[in-house]
């Protein structure tokens, strides 16, 4: 499975950013623009707990697992990668998401004088902040349900890997 690039996440938020700050001018040019909604980024802060979470489960689950604990529920490697694909596809949509609020909320800075643009482009804002935690929750959670590499399972180097 190939992990999550950095790169690759910023060039889609750079992206719909770019592409979302010329929709939003030719937009208001031709009428109202459409608020940015609160819940977007109530939303985008729901995924990122539920994608941390599922990371601290995993790992305190594998953890018990190592130090070999007696009723210790082991992580099946199917569920574990389930939740990175859920990770990875998180990360990838809210790098989209989260360049569309940004590309609005950089519009909106030049009428932060009008309240009601101010408000949005604070929505805006805290979208952008909820998205760059899911990614993050992203990550870790990916970090977590790793394989480890040759040589580092066993400290006689012999590298014999368990899921």
């Amino acid at each position: 499975m190939k992990q999550l690039r950095l790169g690759v996440l910023a060039g889609l938020f750079a992206a719909a950013g770019v592409l979302s700050w010329g929709g939003a001018r030719l937009w208001d040019s031709l009428g109202t623009l459409p608020s940015v909604p609160l819940a977007a980024s109530i939303v985008l802060a729901v995924i990122a707990v539920i994608l941390l979470a599922t990371a601290l489960s995993i790992r305190t689950r594998l953890r018990a697992q190592r130090e070999r604990r007696p009723g210790a529920k082991g992580v099946e490697p199917l569920m574990a990668a389930r939740a990175v694909v859920f990770g990875q596809a998180s990360a990838l949509v809210t790098a989209l998401v989260a360049g569309m609020y940004g590309g609005t909320g950089v519009f909106l800075l030049s009428f932060l004088d009008v309240p009601p643009r101010r408000d949005q482009a604070i929505y805006a804002g805290a979208a952008v902040v909820a998205g760059i935690g899911v990614i993050a929750a992203a990550f870790f959670l990916e970090r977590v349900c790793r394989l480890p590499e040759d040589g580092e399972n066993n400290p006689d180097g012999t590298g014999t890997a368990t899921a």
